[in-house]
């Protein structure tokens, strides 16, 4: 096969027009767009998440560099935890899911955070029920893009 200008041209055309169709991956404009309380109702069903108990979220109080945050939630009893960062353009971070095996149920990891803001983490009980917590985390140096 005979490589022309004019098959690259056609092909580059082709694949802007498959990108500029709605709803292609490429394009993950909805995940930027939701909002906190649009992906806590995804993860919830729409069901109301109590505050309190249940959850426990530890994060440093001034996160000298928004690069690498370190958390931890543990929530015992719980199926699933979902952590939020609230000022970030993309605001989920993580879901941890947990099976009937799991020894505790309990995550940690490093985060990136763009500003000074709310880390939010919500947890699926075994009981169907929805636990949720946060903390104020202040960064100095922005870590997505700032």
């Amino acid at each position: 096969m005979m490589l022309t200008r004019r098959s690259v041209i056609a092909a580059g055309a082709g694949s802007a027009v498959l990108i500029a169709l709605p709803g292609h991956p490429a394009l993950a404009q909805d995940a930027a767009a939701r909002t906190v309380d649009q992906v806590i109702a995804e993860f919830t069903g729409g069901a109301a998440a109590a505050e309190g108990e249940g959850v426990t979220l530890t994060a440093p109080e001034i996160a000298e560099n928004g690069n690498t945050v370190p958390i931890s939630v543990e929530a015992p009893g719980a199926s699933a935890i979902l952590v939020i960062a609230a000022g970030n353009p993309t605001p989920g971070v993580a879901t941890f899911r947990f099976g009937e095996l799991a020894g505790n149920q309990a995550a940690s990891t490093r985060i990136r955070l763009a500003a000074t803001q709310d880390v939010i983490a919500v947890a699926r009980m075994g009981d169907g029920s929805f636990v949720r917590t946060a903390a104020n985390v202040k960064v100095t140096i922005g870590g997505c893009g700032g």
